[in-house]
């Protein structure tokens, strides 16, 4: 399915160097599919005094836009210690009706505080998925652009009766930039 179009661009096997560099691995695993972080947006949670965050009133001044640095590593975005981001996947996501996708965080990031909350692609969902990291650190974190960054599991069954699409889920054919929380 994910040659078919499932996942765009799709990567058939796992990917660890890119030109004979090392790389957070990518592509399809064992039971799952890593996919990796766009470096066309990345945002951090700012304090701003007097303000709080509402998922039913998002202020979007509540998240700031990182830059993109680039060394001999690749490119990375830095997520301070003890902050919280939000990324968007590179890869583009067409679910079918019979499958429910989690996303859950790669052991590489996990081992250096970063955690990627579990959220799902619910059947028939459509775009990029808008991935929330946490340094849970004490110490300043890189997290890398166009490399790994969290894997997906793929859980399938009998087509739902109420699918993403069909009941017009607010999330539906995400752009490849952050989504806000939306009511």
């Amino acid at each position: 399915m994910a040659q078919k179009g499932m996942i765009s661009p799709f990567e058939p096997s796992l990917i660890r160097y890119v030109e004979d560099l090392p790389v957070i691995s990518y592509g399809l695993s064992s039971f799952g599919y890593d996919i990796r972080l766009s470096p066309n947006d990345f945002r951090i949670f700012r304090h701003i005094p007097g303000t709080v965050v509402d998922p039913k009133n998002f202020n979007p001044e509540n998240l700031e836009p990182t830059k993109l640095h680039t060394d001999e590593n690749g490119s990375y975005f830095i997520l301070p210690a003890h902050s919280y981001g939000l990324g968007v996947a590179l890869e583009k996501l067409e679910i079918p009706d019979n499958i429910t996708v989690i996303c859950i965080g790669k052991s590489t990031y996990a081992r250096c505080g970063i955690i990627a909350n579990v959220t799902p692609a619910e059947a028939a969902w459509r775009g990029y998925l808008t991935l929330e990291l946490s340094n849970a650190s004490s110490a300043d974190c890189r997290i890398y652009a166009n490399e790994g960054i969290v894997q997906l599991m793929f859980l399938a069954g009998e087509p739902c009766g109420v699918s993403y699409a069909s009941r017009q889920g607010k999330y539906q054919d995400q752009l490849d930039v952050v989504t806000l929380a939306r009511v």
